[in-house]
């Protein structure tokens, strides 16, 4: 992952450089005031030849489902089969404060997965929900690949829905390999329902120091206490065990999230432990 506090324009030369490299995917950011998805992915597709480009995470409350499809079918179209696109509540202290909090975001996001999921195959949507409001849109040029839509959520009833209306689900950073069963088990979903699984990641010596401010904010944000934010530290070695134990609980993919300083660093150190 490019870290949200990373400055934009270095966006293309890390993402060139893990274009070179033996990683899958490069996932960007959309947080409020941080940095766009779109135009982020856009930037990453555009400066690499290989890498999947997974955006995480659009907010449904600030997307139009049709201007939303409308994104990501030309990216799709330019760069057919290296688009992951996660759709997710957004943090709603952060919708409340640019006035697009809904009563329901549950139904919201149901209904904008939904949506953009049938205008990316081509069809006419016609949909009068809680929430979205569509009258016969249709793509005119949508993709021959639609991309996969990922459900990012945490919630039990926000997994049920995630295994029902989409491809693949995010799990947020700061879940560890012994909670995975439970999730993938709540999820439901088939075979191909792609669970990706973001971790801290700190290679080195005062990982608590580093990483206090990402651990707490995040512990906030799941509701435990930051001890118990898994994340993947402490020796190249020991960083690698614990991705390997996203992989063998039921991640399908593990994107990692440097904290502190030479993320490209801390990522080579890691694939040469794998």
């Amino acid at each position: 992952m490019y870290d949200r506090d990373l400055p934009p324009e270095q966006l293309i030369p890390f993402a060139r450089t893990l274009d070179e490299t033996s990683v899958d995917d490069l996932w960007v950011v959309e947080d409020l005031g941080w940095t766009g998805g779109i135009s982020s992915a856009a930037t990453a597709l555009a400066v690499t030849s290989r890498l999947r480009v997974g955006l995480g995470i659009a907010p449904a409350p600030l997307r139009n489902p049709a201007l939303l499809a409308m994104e990501l079918g030309n990216l799709a179209r330019v760069h057919p089969g290296r688009l992951a696109a996660g759709i997710g509540h957004g943090v709603q202290e952060w919708m409340r404060q640019v006035g697009a909090a809904v009563p329901s975001p549950l139904g919201l996001l149901e209904e904008t997965i939904t949506a953009v999921g049938e205008l990316l195959r081509g069809r006419a949507v016609t949909l009068h929900g809680t929430s979205v409001h569509l009258d016969e849109v249709a793509l005119v040029h949508p993709p021959a690949e639609p991309p996969p839509l990922l459900a990012g959520v945490k919630g039990p009833r926000s997994l049920a829905l995630s295994g029902r209306v989409a491809q693949g689900t995010i799990i947020p950073e700061g879940v560890g390999p012994e909670q995975l069963p439970g999730v993938r088990e709540r999820i439901g979903g088939g075979e191909d329902h792609e669970l990706v699984v973001f971790t801290f990641l700190h290679i080195g010596s005062g990982t608590a120091e580093v990483t206090r401010s990402a651990v707490e904010g995040q512990a906030g944000f799941l509701g435990v206490a930051p001890a118990d934010v898994a994340m993947a530290s402490g020796t190249a070695e020991e960083a690698a065990a614990h991705v390997k134990a996203l992989w063998a609980a039921g991640a399908d993919s593990v994107a990692v999230r440097p904290i502190g300083p030479d993320p490209l660093g801390q990522v080579t150190a890691l694939l040469s432990a794998l």
